[in-house]
């Protein structure tokens, strides 16, 4: 038995095995699970990226609602789930914004793509508060001029 103490070797084969491995997108087709398994882990050590990955293969990944305080500069700029530091503290530092340990960093953050995030959550933003001004519009739309008929055209 396994119970017992100083008994490591194991006598018989695992009972039961999973003919079929575990797929995280089989029944949830939402674009936030998109999302998740689209995602880059950069700025992390070897450890905390198998950390990261594990979490989205078994749908234990939850994204951020709101972004964290960051423990460098304590300010509200983490927005990657389970980061400890913002993208800038930590390339600054040069260690891994997930541990906060100075190890080797397996992708380094790309300030471009850093920059294409500002750029899209900007137009995310402006396309929704442009889709609001824009039921408005339609809704109170009464800019129609019917004085500019041509005089050649009218019927006497």
């Amino acid at each position: 038995m396994s119970s017992q103490k100083g008994n490591v070797a194991r006598s018989r084969p695992q009972k039961h095995q999973n003919t079929v491995s575990f797929k995280n997108d089989k029944f949830d087709k939402s674009s936030q699970t998109k999302k998740i398994n689209s995602k880059l882990h950069d700025g992390v050590c070897h450890h905390c990226k198998e950390v990261l990955e594990w979490r989205v293969k078994y749908s234990k990944y939850k994204l951020l609602s709101k972004p964290k305080k960051c423990v460098k500069c304590s300010q509200k700029t983490v927005k990657d789930s389970y980061h400890i530091m913002c993208r800038s503290c930590a390339s600054e530092l040069e260690v891994c914004a997930k541990c906060g340990k100075k190890e080797d960093i397996i992708i380094p953050f790309n300030k471009e793509t850093e920059k294409m995030e500002n750029i899209e959550d900007n137009l995310h933003s402006n396309h929704r508060r442009n889709c609001k001004g824009n039921e408005e519009d339609d809704a109170l739309d009464f800019d129609i001029d019917l004085d500019d008929t041509e005089d050649d055209d009218q019927i006497d």
